[in-house]
């Protein structure tokens, strides 16, 4: 008698009393290893539901799955059952780099094969973690089917009651991600971006995103018409396609990462898990770095990108900034402006870029070798414009000639609403484009921090040198935005949204708060909470944003030179979506622990218990905290530092003014 692998996985589930799976009637079960998830699969009247469900209370309401393609037959109806498998799996792996070191990668699978009436095939993968759930669609090879142009999917999110959500807009503002969180409920979006983050009247907290985009459309979120649910929209080509594939293929996980607190879905690696694993073979090149850069003096009007009497990136400014870097102990030193292209209107007309050709007044070929003899690494700029051939034209030439030179970094920019002057960032034209720009810079060793990118979705497990993105609102907002600058609460979200994506370069660091080239603007912290984004806004690539003049003297200045950006173990015991944060991380290579703490618009006072300590050990903790008559608006630089001892299970206080924060460093005795 020939027995099925899924009978034996299922005789030895029952005999290890592990219920992964059931059929109840004409339903499908999946549950998480620690049986807290729960999906259910129907099959009804020809279409297929899935329900998600988490400690007994319902998640996503049955809600509806399907493709629609142009010129053919859509997959939405008339679904037969023709097979089902299902599995489990558990290992272990180490991240290069990463807010957690160790990843465990444990869940079970459900996979169902359909067959429509026109006999063609597709199959929907479940994968069950504790942490939440993912699933994709996948079209096998088959004789009836081969390009295919995909329109949309059917993929519905419906929810039980209109549920309170943290979202942003799609492609109103800019098309890069980047405006502020709205805290409203369902029944008052329209469409939006992933991540988006609910809070859920039965108590738990959930996110939906997706994960593993690759040679696809981004997601977003539209509102239906009816009830309290969404339905995906996919990002098309500029002529309505959505997406271009060949069977077989296999479309993005939609991800649902689920938790009982804020802190267990900032802690999440459901999305890293959906991802291939590394396929470099020598990532010792791939190393987190804090850096300074020639930045924010163009963001003041201190310097200009283009050239003229007061250019940034020149030699003798670049050698100051190298030497302050070698100084204070950072790795590197970005420079912007450097290249032909920035003259004239460079952002409506990216084509005009050189990513090779230096201006007259900055040396590369010497600043790069002074820049190793400091042990400072030299960090390119490519801004394009949006041009993406033109860069594509040149992207090789110019990776080679930095790894002649022995640059490692590249960060990247795409300052325009179009790519090419038509396309999305977050089409299949982009995705497309951004892999190949990660693909390339890998063959030439070299780690990528892209701007203006495509919301990030976890490749960074298979290709590690795309180290740290923007997508979002960052600390640049604070120099020239029209609304003032990021209020105090945009950080207290970013954790739970944004950051729910992977590593963003945020460009914490800012020292002075005000702006006279535009006066109505400011960074909205304390200086204190400026110390605290180092460790609550992740990013292995982490810039102290602030002109070297502005760090000169102050003793706050300690913290950002010893505050790593590779970490062991992250841990964020106590959060309220909006409200307040605290973060806080163990070294990779040390004993130390770090502490961020950050709070909105309003003061409030927090009790941190030291239970994460080595009961074995004693620490000291060198702590930065906001002054007792601190406050953002009126007196931001306002700061305690002291030090005192610690022991495991003592609990420290901490009084955080309004807009503030405080940022610890606990050290090993």
């Amino acid at each position: 008698m020939k027995v099925s692998n899924s009978f034996i996985i299922g005789i030895l589930l029952s005999v290890l009393n592990i219920p992964v799976f059931s059929q109840k009637s004409d339903n499908l079960v999946v549950t998480s290893p620690d049986k807290s998830i729960s999906v259910t699969v129907k099959l009804q009247k020809g279409k297929l539901y899935y329900q998600i469900a988490k400690d007994n209370k319902v998640i996503i309401a049955p809600s509806s799955l399907g493709l629609k393609f142009k010129n053919i037959p859509h997959m939405i109806g008339d679904f037969s059952l023709v097979g089902k498998n299902i599995s489990s799996f558990d290992n272990t792996w180490e991240q290069p780099w990463g807010e957690q070191r160790w990843v465990r990668n444990n869940y079970n699978e459900l996979s169902i094969s359909l067959k429509d009436k026109l006999k063609r095939e597709m199959q929907i993968v479940f994968r069950v973690f504790n942490d939440g759930v993912g699933f994709r669609y996948q079209i096998p090879a088959q004789p009836s089917l081969d390009s295919l142009i995909i329109m949309d999917e059917t993929t519905e999110f419906n929810f039980t009651q209109d549920e309170k959500a943290w979202w942003i807009p799609v492609h109103r503002e800019n098309s890069y991600y980047e405006s502020i969180y709205r805290l409203t409920s369902i029944s008052n979006i329209d469409t939006a971006n992933t991540p988006i983050t609910f809070e859920l009247q039965n108590g738990l907290y959930l996110a939906i995103h997706e994960a593993n985009l690759t040679d696809y459309a981004s997601m977003t979120l539209e509102k239906k018409k009816e009830g309290h649910g969404f339905i995906s929209c996919l990002i098309p080509w500029s002529n309505g396609v959505k997406v271009y594939a060949k069977a077989p293929m296999s479309s993005p996980w939609r991800i649902f990462i689920i938790g009982r607190t804020p802190g267990e879905l900032a802690t999440s690696t459901l999305m890293l898990n959906l991802n291939e694993p590394c396929v470099l073979s020598d990532i010792s090149w791939v190393k987190p770095s804090k850096y300074i850069g020639i930045w924010w003096g163009m963001h003041l009007g201190t310097y200009t990108w283009s050239q003229g009497p007061n250019h940034g990136a020149t030699t003798a400014n670049t050698l100051r900034y190298i030497d302050f870097a070698a100084k204070h102990g950072f790795d590197g030193v970005l420079v912007e402006g450097w290249n032909y292209g920035w003259d004239g209107n460079w952002y409506e007309n990216g084509n005009t870029f050189s990513f090779t050709k230096p201006y007259p007044d900055f040396d590369l070929e010497y600043l790069a070798q002074y820049a190793r003899s400091k042990n400072i690494q030299l960090i390119g700029h490519h801004e394009t414009g949006g041009a993406v051939s033109n860069y594509e034209r040149q992207m090789e030439e110019a990776f080679q000639l930095y790894n002649r030179l022995g640059i490692r970094y590249v960060k990247t920019g795409y300052v325009n609403k179009y790519l090419d002057g038509k396309e999305w960032h977050d089409g299949q034209y982009g995705v497309r484009h951004y892999r190949k720009v990660v693909e390339l810079a890998a063959k030439y060793q070299i780690n990528i921090d892209n701007h203006e990118p495509i919301k990030p979705t976890g490749l960074c497990r298979t290709y590690p040198n795309l180290m740290t993105q923007e997508g979002g609102r960052g600390q640049e907002y604070d120099a020239w935005s029209p609304d003032g600058g990021n209020p105090p609460s945009h950080t207290t979200t970013l954790p739970f949204t944004r950051m729910l994506a992977g590593p963003f370069d945020f460009t914490p660091g800012t020292f002075n708060f005000s702006n006279p080239a535009n006066p109505k603007t400011r960074v909205q912290t304390t200086l204190a909470k400026q110390l605290a984004l180092f460790v609550v806004i992740y990013s292995p690539l982490q810039m102290a944003s602030d002109l070297p003049e502005n760090y000169e003297g102050k003793p706050a200045f300690e913290f950002i030179k010893r505050v790593p950006c590779d970490w062991e173990i992250t841990l964020v015991p106590q959060a309220k979506i909006g409200e307040y944060v605290v973060t806080v991380r163990k070294d990779r290579n040390s004993d130390n622990w770090y502490v961020g703490a950050i709070t909105n618009e309003l003061a409030r006072e927090l009790k941190l218990k030291l239970d994460f300590l080595n009961p074995n050990s004693q620490y000291k903790a060198h702590i930065y905290i906001d002054g007792e008559n601190a406050n953002w608006q009126d007196n931001p630089y306002d700061i305690k530092i002291f030090t005192i001892p610690v022991k495991a299970g003592d609990e420290l206080p901490l009084r955080l003014a309004a807009g503030g924060g405080a940022a610890i460093e606990i050290v090993k005795q």
